[in-house]
């Protein structure tokens, strides 16, 4: 059981809706905090896509993912550094912002079928995927700027992998703190 399942046993698609909406607009919020590095930022995105993957489970954070990219693909400044449109999607960063979704849905699927309140579980839960986004990022990386696999990887995944390990540490962090909320209610 996720936290928004124990929050909201009965969600309708109103909800649901209501969920996606506010986790889109979180995920946009926090590209926006960016460290400007080229060719990828560092933004605070992959924190919140382990938050909702930990908190939504992996159907709805999948979903909540794929509404970010529509957003932005239809032109909303929802991107690093309030960018929009197609290009940010095939572009340096499109690994990234596509592996969002399947991030996204593999931590939510590791914390659903397990007790999604042990802090060690809630921190391998969000680890794991997001180490596994530089797959697609690093991937994409090399093929859009012709870069070597060396460089596409001191590009794209050195400079982020300890912010990787704190992310997982501070979504643990924020979950576990929900749980504790939830169960003095």
């Amino acid at each position: 059981m996720t936290l928004t399942q124990a929050a909201f046993p009965n969600r309708s698609i109103l909800m649901n809706t209501m969920l996606v909406l506010a986790g889109s607009a979180l995920l946009a919020a926090s590209a926006q905090v960016s460290v400007p590095m080229f060719p990828v930022p560092m933004t605070l995105q992959t924190l919140v896509v382990s938050m909702i993957g930990l908190a939504y489970g992996a159907r709805l954070g999948a979903a909540t993912m794929l509404a970010y990219l529509a957003e932005g693909a239809m032109g909303l400044p929802v991107f690093a550094n309030f960018s929009a449109g197609i290009a940010p999607l095939m572009g340096p960063t499109a690994g990234f912002l596509w592996g969002f979704v399947g991030m996204a849905w593999l931590t939510g699927r590791l914390i659903e079928n397990s007790d999604g309140r042990a802090f060690a579980r809630l921190f391998l839960a969000a680890l794991i995927p997001a180490l596994l986004l530089f797959v697609p990022g690093v991937l994409v990386l090399r093929i859009v700027t012709g870069m070597g696999w060396q460089a596409a990887a001191m590009a794209g995944m050195v400079p982020f992998l300890l912010g990787a390990l704190v992310k997982a540490v501070v979504a643990a962090m924020a979950i576990k703190g929900g749980w504790s909320v939830l169960a003095q209610r």
